[in-house]
This record gives structure tokens, sequence and C-alpha cells, in this order.
């Protein structure tokens, strides 16, 4: 028997996200592709309105031609072989000191008192003041240049690998020490390990400093390389081809730095970040 008349179920509809339904349609990498739309965008449009005088901004166009004609004629093939060649160097030199320094000083605190003035009083001076100085004492030959770089890589370096390893609690070096573990151990084992982050991003960072410090170098005298031949050009407002140098510089920066990276997750493998 009815009590009454049943009313119709219907069912409950629960409540769509919309962020989860954007998410549903989005696209990856959509946003960097669209900001790179939008900058070819934003770079057309000012080489078109003339924003700086007729002629003074190139179209990518323009730009593109001309990297094809300086490909062609080995010129491109040149500078890259002798910026990376100095680039290359120059990192290796300065990474390696820097990281051994970087490793003594943040595990010796006494070491770092003695050194530790010395590195305050040098990381203030930029690499570029030093080319009159180190031209005047070594001429504009390869090693002047790979100094700069390596000055400039060595104590960004340094720092990173100092502040890494003087982080690493002292609570895991006395266990290891506690249970007989040689030096050599403790060092390959427990700081290298606790470190490891910190060698990462000092290479990193010291990387995209081998290429500031490489356009300091070669400027101060060079007959060949990426910012010699912008310096070369800007002379004659060939401004396409001062566009192509400066695209090289940075896809050069963002190889490295992916390579680097790519090494360190690999190497780093025990860490999620």
């Amino acid at each position: 028997m009815r009590d009454g008349p049943r009313t119709p179920r219907t069912r409950s509809r629960r409540p769509v996200c919309r962020e989860a339904e954007s998410e549903r349609f989005s696209v990856p990498g959509g946003a960097p592709l669209a900001s790179a739309v939008l900058g070819l965008a934003l770079w057309w449009a000012a080489a078109r309105v003339g924003v700086l005088g007729e002629g003074l901004v190139p179209t990518p166009w323009q730009t593109l031609r001309a990297a094809y004609a300086m490909w062609a004629d080995g010129t491109m093939t040149t500078d890259l072989q002798a910026s990376l060649a100095r680039a290359g160097q120059g990192f290796a030199a300065g990474a390696s000191t820097g990281i051994a320094l970087g490793f003594v000083t943040g595990h010796r605190p006494r070491v770092a008192a003695l050194v530790g003035p010395v590195m305050s009083f040098l990381r203030p001076i930029p690499a570029i003041a030093l080319v009159p100085l180190v031209t005047a004492w070594f001429g504009i030959g390869e090693r002047a240049k790979h100094l700069v770089i390596a000055y400039a890589v060595f104590l960004a370096v340094w720092l990173y690998v100092h502040d890494g390893v003087a982080r690493v609690p002292a609570d895991h070096l006395r266990a290891a020490r506690t249970l007989g573990v040689p030096a050599w151990r403790r060092l390959i084992e427990v700081l290298l390990p606790a470190a490891a982050l910190s060698v990462v991003a000092a290479l990193r960072y010291g990387a995209s400093l081998a290429f500031l410090a490489l356009v300091a170098a070669e400027l101060g005298g060079a007959q060949s390389g990426i910012a010699y031949r912008l310096q070369i050009d800007g002379q004659f407002l060939r401004t396409d081809h001062m566009f192509v140098g400066l695209i090289e510089l940075r896809l050069l920066g963002l190889l490295a730095d992916a390579l680097i990276s790519a090494a360190g997750r690999r190497l780093v493998h025990w860490s999620s970040s």
C-alpha cells in the first residue's frame, strides 16, 4: 500500500571543477609555445613600426636570412668553435678549482677562516674589470681570455660548494668517523652525496657566468668569436647579424644549462628536486 505519490529520483551531478576541465584540454608545453609566439609577434611589430629608427630592428625573417648567410660563408662555424673552446676551457678550469677549494673550506673551518677574507675581497670585482690588467700581463692571446672566464666561474662555484659542504650535518661525519670510515671514504660517501645538489647548482650558475665573461674577454681583443663578431657588426650597424650573435649566446647558455641539469638528475638520483 502506497503512502503517497513518489517523487521522481534525480541523479545528483557532481560539480565539475573548471580547473580540471581546463587541464584536460590543455596542451603540454602550451605556455612556452604561446610565449614564443607572442615574443615573435612583438619582435616583428617593433621591426615593422620602426620603434628605434628605420632598419635598426631587423625582422625575424631578416635575422634568419643573416644566420643562413653567416652559416654559408663559414663565419658562424668559425666563431662558434672559437667561443665554445674559450668558454669550455675557462669553465673547466674555474669549476674544477672552485669545487676543490669549496670542499676544503667548507669542511675545514680553519682553512675557511684563512681563505674567506681573500674571497670576500675578490667577489665584488667583476671579470670585465680584469680584462685590461690581464691583457697587460698576458697580451691578447687565448691565455688571457681563459683566465678571465675561469676567474668568474671560480668565484661563483666556490661560494655555492663551500656553502653546501658547510651545511652538511656534523652528526653524519661524526658517525662515520666513529665507525672507523677513512677520510677519503667520508669525502666520497658522506660529503659528496650531501653536497651534490649544491655542486650541480654551482655548475649551472657557473656556466651562465662563463658566457658572460666570454663576451668581456672577446671584446678585450680577439680575431674571432661571437662577441668579437658582435663588435664588428656593431661598427657597421649590421643589426641583423648582431641579433644572430645574441641568439647564439642565448642558445648556447640554454644548451649548457640543459646538459648540466640532465647530468645532475642522473647523478643525484636520490633527490626528488
